[in-house]
């Protein structure tokens, strides 16, 4: 009998690499379209209003202008719909009777081009009666606080399963509980309480490539080419706007410039595909850098902790209180605000749990997805609060995390999946990542903190794909699976070129597209290796047990005497083509085999019906230094680990978890929404400070941990949000730990460090 092939990944690049650095690649904001008009939109200059009148004449009257998309064109559409939502149908394609924020759409223009589209929009013309207005949850949710929505229009299994509950007459979108053994009496017995309360900042997505859409609508159809990462979702919801079947909304996804949540769902789709309805021609619309900051952001959240420990340092109850500022509209806002309290938890076991959640509408920038939704506002304040505790305790930082981290298996909630990561082995791959990174430079004092968090990605295992294995040999996979930019085409690659034992060299995926690809529930939540990675692999080994029959009709014998090789089945007898054993088949040398693979919560006996379908965590320590003069933080080491089952690109893997904690070093140092009389005043590039490269850490590394127990293809987990989780805690860990100052509001910048600084000295003399 033959030996089996052994595949091996080549050291071939990923796929794109060549396209982007050339810049032949083709983003969204690349593409042109015969006819094309370019769309330009007006926004809201108050945060709380009654639109009076709107005046679009003088506008209408400048040469160029092809039309202009208000309110009153709303009730015109074909569709059966004018509201979207994710949880709530609380969005207007374009504002109605009102504006909520200072940014909300209130008229769009199509014109030949954008300079002549800028222009109209300068001429129109609108007056508003002004509403009272809340910037934070706090002002929301006091007493007599005008309402930023009147109705709650609550929707039901739409994009995430089950459905909020807000409290109607209020601005809470979202009011959620959970509670699981005695905590009252818990707080009762010999124990120690701790009670903190921590803020975390609005913070802007900061993608390369801003939010881009083109659509063509057309009688009966409509093609859209968007910079989103969930095309399925635009394509529902476009049809419910054009009342255009599903089957005849193309949604095209070529490659996206960076994504991180903020192009998640739904955002200025609808609004360009009403704008080419009513021009009657393809428009686009490509927003700046600013717009997009008045588009979607991170929610900003309070989180108060009410913990209980034990004389011998058990954590036996907490309270959770997460109160998140979802902005003018819900949009992802009610499972964020749920996922910041589960995950606030942290990879601990603790008998006695009560969580609550408040969601809050304000007159602010609506909230959205943003990389781990809800996990870092979470982990901030558990992972703060752990130090807290354990040097109140006499402990050492490590030891009191070692001493109650969950074991694998264990229960961290009850109603959702044990965890099914070694945490310890994380936590201790982290330390040693950092440990073996170079010696930093720096002589002065140093600090050293750090974190853990867990988080149970809402990932809808809802997703299918398609493989094609030609002639010669050459395979195609065709998904919905957006690339943006952490390397989805190139694992599907991978998968299908192990799967099938052929050379990578021979593997193409196509570019998503809804009218080709099979459905797919979207591109975030760390799913797309899991869910669509399996569907790739389960469409190839059936595939493979395809040509396997094949040969046993066409050569004798029975199937599992034969395996498919590069461009080949091999026998017993002897080893023949493709194309021959096509030919012989199907009496000329052509066809293929294809392959379908469908992943729903009934793949591998049901186990997908629970939640989570894996448990993604990190782990991290980073040493920092601090100019104690100006209080600013300098990040010398980051070291982190992440257990991802298994590891299918490691360069890829390494890039995205090592980019995660550069990226979370963002809201820990310096990013924030700065907001004053309800409109932002730093929502520039130039204002808005993300970390440069001349602040990044000396040294950045990561373990990449391979358990081999995951759900997706060959026991991978998802990865790629788990290391955006230690970053702040660590840091602010580790300014205590060196400086004996304790900060609870984000970002840790030089003023309030300097500051905590002082105060500090004041109070020894």
């Amino acid at each position: 009998m033959h030996s089996k092939p052994q595949f091996s990944l080549s050291a071939e690049p990923r796929s794109d690499y060549l396209e982007k650095v050339t810049g032949a690649a083709i983003y969204a904001s690349d593409v042109t379209i015969p006819n094309m008009l370019h769309g330009k939109i007006l926004r809201s200059t108050v945060p709380h209003a009654r639109i009076v009148q709107i005046d679009v004449s003088a506008a209408l009257a400048i040469p160029g202008v092809v039309a202009i998309l208000t309110g009153d064109d709303l009730n015109d559409l074909p569709g059966t719909e004018i509201r979207w939502g994710l949880s709530l149908r609380d969005r207007p394609i374009i504002a109605l009777d009102k504006v909520r924020y200072v940014g909300d759409p209130v008229a769009a223009v199509a014109a030949v081009d954008e300079a002549t589209a800028e222009e109209a929009v300068e001429a129109i013309t609108v007056s508003y009666e002004t509403l009272p207005h809340a910037t934070t949850a706090q002002e929301a949710l006091a007493a007599g606080a005008a309402l930023v929505h009147e109705d709650m229009d609550v929707l039901k299994d739409y994009y995430f399963r089950g459905f909020c509950t807000p409290v109607e007459g209020t601005n809470k979108f979202q009011q959620w509980a959970y509670e699981n053994g005695d905590v009252d009496g818990a707080f009762q017995g010999d124990v120690r309480i701790f009670e903190d309360t921590f803020t975390f900042p609005m913070v802007f997505h900061y993608a390369m490539e801003p939010h881009v859409c083109i659509a063509h609508w057309k009688p009966g159809s409509l093609e859209i080419w968007s910079g989103g990462q969930t095309p399925t979702a635009i394509q529902r919801v476009c049809s419910e706007m054009l009342g255009v079947p599903l089957a005849c909304v193309r949604v095209h996804s070529p490659y996206v410039g960076g994504g991180f949540g903020g192009k998640a769902s739904v955002k200025i789709d609808p609004l360009v595909a009403a704008l080419s309805w009513k021009a009657r021609a393809p428009v686009r619309i490509c927003l700046t850098s600013s717009e997009s900051m008045l588009t979607c952001r991170r929610l900003d959240a309070e989180v108060t902790l009410k913990t209980a420990v034990s004389q011998t340092g058990r954590i036996v109850a907490k309270s959770v209180r997460a109160t998140l500022n979802g902005g003018a509209y819900a949009d992802t806002g009610p499972a964020i605000a749920v996922k910041a309290a589960i995950r606030a938890i942290g990879p601990y076991h603790i008998p006695n749990l009560r969580l609550e959640a408040i969601g809050v509408y304000t007159n602010t920038v609506p909230g959205a997805a943003f990389r781990s939704i809800g996990g870092p506002q979470a982990v901030w304040a558990t992972e703060s609060q752990m130090d807290i505790i354990a040097d109140a305790m006499g402990y050492d930082p490590i030891e009191f995390r070692m001493l109650n981290l969950a074991e694998k298996g264990q229960t961290i909630k009850h109603d959702l999946r044990p965890i099914d990561v070694d945490m310890r082995r994380s936590l201790r791959a982290a330390l040693d990542t950092l440990n073996n990174l170079p010696a930093p430079r720096c002589q002065g004092r140093r600090g050293l903190g750090v974190a853990v968090g867990a988080t149970d990605p809402g990932i809808m295992p809802i997703g299918g794909a398609i493989v094609r294995l030609r002639a010669d040999g050459s395979v195609s996979v065709s998904a919905n699976t957006v690339e943006i930019g952490q390397g989805s085409r190139g694992v599907l690659r991978i998968i299908a070129a192990r799967t099938l034992n052929q050379p990578l060299k021979m593997v193409a995926v196509a570019e998503p597209d809804t009218l080709q690809a099979p459905y797919d529930w979207g591109t975030g939540a760390s799913r797309s290796t899991v869910i669509i990675g399996l569907a790739v692999q389960m469409a190839c080994e059936d595939i493979v047990r395809q040509v396997r029959d094949t040969a046993a009709q066409v050569l004798g014998g029975q199937a599992d005497d034969y395996e498919l090789v590069e461009n080949a089945v091999e026998g017993p007898q002897e080893s023949i083509a493709l194309i021959e054993l096509l030919r012989r088949f199907n009496g000329m040398a052509a066809g293929e085999f294809l392959g379908v693979g469908r992943v729903n919560p009934n793949t591998k006996n049901g186990s997908f019906k629970q939640q989570p379908l894996f448990w993604e965590t990190g782990a991290g320590a980073f040493e920092i230094t601090l100019d104690e003069g100006t209080g600013a933080i300098r990040v010398l080491r980051a070291g982190g680990a992440a257990d991802l089952g298994h590891v299918i690109n490691p360069k890829a893997a390494e890039g995205q978890d090592e980019g995660a904690m550069v990226m979370a070093l963002g809201h820990t140092l310096s990013e924030e929404y700065i907001y004053q009389d309800g409109q932002v005043v730093n929502g520039t590039l130039f204002d808005y400070k993300v970390p440069t490269m001349e602040e990044l850490p000396d040294h950045v590394g990561t373990a990449l941990i391979e358990s081999g127990d995951g759900p997706g293809p060959f026991g991978a987990r998802g990865g790629g949000e788990g290391a955006i989780l230690p970053a702040a805690p660590a840091v602010a860990n580790a300014l205590f730990q060196g400086w004996g100052i304790r900060l609870k509001e984000l970002p840790l910048t030089p003023e309030r460090v300097w500051r905590a600084l002082r105060d500090k000295k004041l109070t020894e003399k």
